[in-house]
């Protein structure tokens, strides 16, 4: 009978190693949602960060959770929305733009940072390629301070000086306090929205017309199109902290930011958004499917999931401690 006794013993102890093998990284709970209360999903006013809100949330409707898309400031959302739980969740916030918002929410001790998405971010100042011939001395910024390379750079509307195509106005960027900081003879001009301020970049593409503009990547343009970022003075943080901003924008991570109690009352869907990465060419190209062949971002978020399984259902696989 020892011997059956061993041999038993032996089978409840790999029983017992498969059972805490499984445990150690389970798909998400059986029992979501945790609440069903809308898990509020922020828009923005761009097309990848709207990709990605959608493509999250179509994965948490998959999942049984109940989804609601709110429209939030970019910066200021950091400081009210996600602290009071109005937004639940954002899915990129920039260290190129967003750095002193992310420090003040991280402040609050309202909010979570969740995590890198993935991405390097850059954004800059940015021409065609072609324009090189009318300001050789690109990509230094010293160029633009020639009177000539600014004018190759006017409209009617800012001649003699250059024009600047900026982002909409809640991007932040201190592009008009760069101007001044580093005295260009440009004229900075807020573009209304990101398709707006693309749209102007394919119309002047298509008639190598003068365009300086503010570029970001990961974004399909820089792929489509050939060109170069300004180097300005190197970015550092005194250059910002004493609020010159007479140096370049800064480099990092495009980071993912949280309402605080997500984490209690929806642990599996901040488990998802914890996970939750996205290769920078891909989401280029998804932003393509949008801005450039006419998609809506519901379309092209909801194909993905659809078609990428295999990528996002290790997302909703809780590690356990």
């Amino acid at each position: 009978m020892r011997g059956h006794s061993a041999a038993a013993k032996s089978l409840a102890v790999l029983a017992l190693g498969a059972a805490v093998a499984i445990g150690a990284a389970r798909p998400a709970a059986a029992d979501v949602p945790e609440s069903k209360d809308p898990i509020k999903i922020a828009l923005m006013d761009w097309t990848s960060v709207n990709i990605n809100a959608h493509i999250y949330g179509d994965i948490l409707k998959k999942l049984g959770y109940n989804v609601e898309y709110v429209t939030a400031d970019y910066l200021s959302s950091l400081t009210t929305g996600l602290t009071t739980g109005d937004v639940d969740i954002g899915l990129e916030y920039w260290d190129t733009t967003a750095g002193d918002a992310m420090k003040a929410s991280d402040a609050t001790g309202k909010t979570l940072r969740v995590g890198k998405l993935g991405p390097k971010a850059k954004e800059e100042w940015w021409y065609p390629i072609y324009m090189k011939e009318k300001c050789p001395g690109l990509p230094d910024w010293h160029a633009l301070l020639d009177p000539k390379c600014a004018e190759a750079f006017s409209t009617p509307d800012t001649s003699p000086k250059g024009r600047y195509l900026g982002g909409p106005v809640t991007w932040g960027g201190f592009d008009d306090e760069r101007v001044a900081a580093l005295g260009l003879p440009f004229e900075v001009v807020h573009s209304g929205t990101d398709a707006a301020m693309f749209a102007e970049l394919d119309s002047a593409e298509a008639r190598h017309a003068p365009i300086m503009l503010w570029i970001y990547s990961p974004h399909w343009a820089p792929a489509k199109y050939e060109g170069e970022w300004v180097q300005f003075p190197e970015y550092t943080p005194a250059c910002y902290a004493d609020k010159k901003y007479n140096c370049g924008k800064p480099h990092g991570e495009i980071w993912k930011y949280a309402w605080g109690g997500m984490k209690d009352k929806w642990p599996e869907a901040y488990n998802v958004a914890k996970n939750y990465t996205f290769d920078a060419k891909e989401l280029g190209l998804l932003a393509g499917e949008v801005d450039l062949k006419g998609k809506t971002i519901e379309d092209v978020a909801q194909a993905w999931v659809d078609n990428n399984e295999a990528k996002w259902k290790p997302w909703t696989t809780t590690q356990s401690n």
